[in-house]
């Protein structure tokens, strides 16, 4: 509902819950709410010119290096956060369990790349209007602007490491240098 009220374009990727079925299509609109009965109600109607919702699963790397996507909502697993990174795309920090919460702080706290709930989603239900808020101020308003500024810096330090003679490239090379001489 929280996606809904923000007016914004959207691509959601939905795993239903436990007990549904998913065949990985993408939702029609016009589609019977009731065959999605874990969405809100008339949702997919609503929002058919705006959003696109994907069952189970979504090129998430091609999506993210799209020059529309202006965020991306994300359970802070490290290859998601690399991909959101690695492609300039600010976050909405939504930890789960494990080492989700670490990532949610550094990325919130201390690279400041991220926003997140008030109130951890697995401690209470997060109301649409903080959502909406979260959307709306990273897609129009000004911190979301600066989040792009510092994702954008580290997109570009990201980069000058991989590059032929970036640091991240001088460590690979020089493990792979340190497992051939161990073979020999």
């Amino acid at each position: 509902m929280g996606l809904e009220l923000s007016r914004q374009r959207f691509v959601w990727v939905v795993r239903p819950p436990n007990g549904h079925v998913s065949d990985g299509s993408f939702f029609k609109p016009g589609q019977s709410d009731t065959t999605r009965d874990y969405l809100p109600e008339g949702f997919l109607t609503r929002t058919q010119k705006v959003g696109l919702v994907v069952s189970s699963w979504a090129p998430q790397v091609e999506i993210l290096n799209h020059t529309s996507v202006a965020v991306f909502l994300t359970h802070c697993g490290w290859n998601s956060t690399l991909e959101s990174v690695t492609n300039g795309v600010p976050m909405i920090a939504w930890p789960l369990y494990a080492e989700q919460k670490m990532n949610a702080a550094m990325l919130t706290e201390e690279l400041k790349v991220a926003v997140r709930p008030e109130v951890l989603p697995t401690k209470k239900v997060v109301g649409r209007e903080e959502v909406a808020r979260m959307v709306m101020n990273l897609v129009e308003g000004e911190e979301g602007k600066v989040m792009k500024i510092k994702v954008d810096m580290l997109k570009e330090g990201a980069e000058n490491a991989i590059r032929e003679n970036g640091s991240s490239y001088i460590s690979i090379c020089k493990f792979i240098e340190d497992c051939w001489s161990q073979i020999k």
